[in-house]
């Protein structure tokens, strides 16, 4: 069977009709808005469901096992991330594995002390965001907040660098104040309420803190879409 096709004249040029333009349906978020939300929401469920086992961890006699590797654990992880960098990626395995021996060795001593190597991580991540808030703000160097507002916003006005400067303070004060009340509380405090302070009021506090911060930025400055702390955030976990 032979298919023969009609010929076409020299200057006989057929164009396909132009095709209309569909904007986005209002509504339905792009494929990379639903990514960014998802990535959000599962770094928040990762970090509540963290705090939840490491309070369960301080609740119940039983669990000092698990409270024990959840703390352990993000230290053993980050390392071996450095060494895979660093070096190669055997090189990491083997320095796990070495880990990990170690702590089969010690496990009973690392089961019963465990507490301070949370309270090492709690005050050392508080303290370090500190002294980044803090060092941003001598030298020359562009405060935190300033720069951080810089990645939404193309250019900012001398009220909103002034504004920012004094927000980058207040954020260095609160932090400081935040590492000093989770290593007071742990000498004077039971470990349980310790762990409901670090784990949950923390975060809260932070939360209310940034509210404010947002509440005062709308009210005395002007308003630009994509402003707040929420967005900020965003930014930061998807780029």
């Amino acid at each position: 069977m032979v298919v023969r096709f009609p010929k076409i004249k020299d200057n006989e040029i057929h164009l396909l009709p132009p095709q209309p333009n569909f904007a986005p349906l209002s509504g339905v978020d792009s494929p990379t808005t639903l990514q960014s939300r998802l990535q959000l929401a599962a770094v928040c469920a990762l970090f509540v469901g963290y705090a939840v086992l490491s309070h369960f961890g301080y609740s119940d006699p039983n669990a000092k096992g698990l409270g024990a590797v959840l703390s352990v654990a993000p230290i053993m992880l980050i390392a071996v991330i450095f060494v895979w960098r660093w070096t190669h990626a055997i090189a990491a395995l083997l320095f796990a594995a070495l880990l990990c021996a170690i702590l089969y060795e010690y496990w009973p001593v690392v089961e019963r002390h465990y507490a301070w190597s949370d309270l090492v991580q709690q005050c050392g991540l508080y303290a370090l965001v500190t002294a980044g808030f803090a060092r941003s703000l001598f030298g020359g160097r562009i405060p935190l907040c300033t720069e951080l507002a810089s990645k939404l916003h193309a250019s900012l006005a001398p009220s909103e660098i002034t504004y920012l400067r004094r927000a980058t303070i207040a954020w260095s004060i609160f932090y400081a104040a935040l590492t000093a009340a989770i290593l007071i509380l742990y000498f004077v405090a039971p470990l349980r309420s310790w762990s409901l302070f670090v784990n949950f009021a923390v975060i809260g506090l932070i939360i209310a803190a940034g509210i404010i911060d947002l509440a005062i930025r709308y009210r005395v400055l002007p308003r630009r879409p994509g402003d707040g702390i929420l967005a900020v955030i965003r930014r930061s976990l998807t780029g």
